[in-house]
């Protein structure tokens, strides 16, 4: 009990995708086997980088950091999200649902930053070549992964704790898959407009700021390519560039519907498909999107692949 005498709520009910016991096990298997994707390729990538010294530069560093990143944002929300498909309660503590929503949002942050980090990785390489070696140094790639991490976990610990100290009295459902900024301010039974607007300022600064800065060195890196006197050289440099930009726009397309334009009047269904594409599907094409065009890295992938078959073939 409070001090007002209310009773307050102890967990959080995550309706998810309602529907019949069928279409619930038909959800679980599809979510299972993109979970199982994205883990395998994102672990690929991580080995690939780390056993081929090929690509022991800054640009396959960040992408193995990058995969790493990816990992543990579906795993903040996607094991929950299974469980609840096949469970009848679909039930969440309090304090469960606000560590899933800091650590939602703090990874989220960090992936604004990665891909900043790396737009300027591209940035460097293609407009300042000469420099590129003395400028993105073994030294100055990890100060980048580190503030990357470092901004991403301090930028919302704050106003998370003010939003978990206020009053939710009930009803305790929450018509989403996940603890979200909207769907849990909208069971609190006191004024929510004050920290309701930091939250939501704060979040959209960190998505305006970072995809005006990636939008900037792209526009550079556009400008330096179409210089370029060879049309075989245009088309690597377009090729290097190119996943990067495809993840940057299925990334911030999405995430600038929910949080920097007005969603309050969406349904709670369409807002639950929007942040299924950038927390579930998004992480699991990346892996594809990056290997796909770039030979090294096939090339890199397919030796983790097959070394893992002779390892199998050899037990």
């Amino acid at each position: 009990m409070n001090e007002s005498g209310i009773s307050r709520v102890t967990h959080f009910v995550l309706l998810g995708f309602p529907g019949p016991w069928k279409t619930q096990v038909i959800l679980f298997s599809v979510i299972l086997l993109v979970y199982t994707l994205t883990l395998t390729g994102n672990v690929a990538i991580i080995f690939a980088v780390r056993w081929n010294h090929q690509l022991h530069t800054p640009m396959y560093l960040l992408l193995a950091n990058f995969s790493f990143l990816e990992i543990w944002y579906v795993t903040c929300t996607v094991p929950n999200m299974l469980v609840n498909f096949l469970s009848k309660t679909k039930t969440i503590s309090f304090s469960g649902c606000f560590t899933q929503f800091y650590f939602f949002f703090s990874l989220g942050t960090t992936e604004c930053f990665f891909l900043c980090t790396m737009a300027y990785d591209r940035y460097l390489a293609i407009c300042r070549p000469l420099h590129y070696p003395s400028i993105m140094t073994g030294q100055l790639c990890g100060l980048l992964v580190s503030l990357c991490w470092l901004i991403g976990f301090l930028a919302h610990p704050i106003p998370i704790f003010f939003i978990s100290r206020l009053p939710f009295c009930g009803p305790n459902i929450i018509d989403h898959f996940l603890c979200d900024v909207d769907p849990l301010l909208a069971l609190t039974c006191a004024p929510t407009s004050v920290v309701a607007h930091i939250f939501h300022s704060l979040s959209s600064l960190f998505i305006i700021l970072t995809v005006l800065y990636i939008l900037g060195s792209y526009t550079l890196v556009l400008r330096a390519v179409l210089q370029v006197p060879s049309s075989a050289g245009r088309q690597k440099a377009f090729s290097t560039c190119g996943s990067h930009l495809v993840v940057v726009s299925l990334f911030y397309g999405t995430i600038m519907v929910m949080y920097v334009s007005h969603t309050s009047g969406n349904s709670f269904a369409l807002q639950k498909i929007i942040t299924l594409i950038y927390s579930v599907v998004t992480p699991v094409l990346n892996p594809f999107i990056y290997s796909l065009r770039n030979k090294d890295m096939k090339h890199a992938l397919h030796h983790v692949f097959c070394g893992m078959k002779a390892t199998k073939a050899h037990e």
